[in-house]
């Protein structure tokens, strides 16, 4: 069976609507949130490294200040990872640390959605075709299920961040 072509908007809000779902498990006594939080890392590194390598080199000739967009956005996502390795790092699920940094992860998060929905989401709506959309969203899932076999591990989180932080 042949996998059915995606709209690369569609991928992007199915990702944040995952992510939000996984902040509010991670929140809840009555979930496994350990496991929600290590689906979360690996969908928000996947997710965070496919945007950046496809879609917001293709869309910033969508948005007002395309340099300063792109720039924004990897920013948004470095934050979020760098708060991420810390929540990876907490060492008893449900402490005071836990419910903190989980609190700044989703603060950053939501930030970051909304920023990306608003500008590179609609840009794509206003000027891709159906067609550029959907062949942007084959190359977003490409990129995506390559790191996806990362894992969103301490060690794969640690590396991402170590990556993108100037020495």
């Amino acid at each position: 069976m042949t996998a059915v072509p995606q709209d690369v908007v569609e991928l992007i809000l199915k990702d944040h609507r995952t992510m939000e779902d996984l902040l509010r498990l991670m929140r809840s006594v009555e979930a496994d949130r350990p496991a929600a939080l290590l689906d979360f890392a690996d969908l928000f590194i996947a997710h965070g490294e496919a945007t950046e390598v496809t879609v917001h080199p293709t869309l910033r000739f969508c948005v007002d200040a395309p340099a300063e967009a792109v720039k924004h956005c990897a920013a948004q996502h470095l934050e979020g990872s760098k708060i991420l390795l810390a929540l990876l790092e907490v060492a008893v699920t449900g402490s005071w640390e836990w419910d903190w940094r989980l609190e700044q992860l989703t603060r950053a998060v939501s930030r970051h959605i909304d920023d990306e929905e608003r500008t590179f989401l609609n840009g794509a709506c206003e000027h891709l075709s159906r067609t550029d959309r959907t062949e942007l969203g084959a190359a977003f899932a490409a990129v995506r299920g390559q790191v996806f076999t990362s894992g969103g591990t301490l060690n794969a989180v640690h590396g991402f961040v170590r990556d993108r932080v100037p020495a």
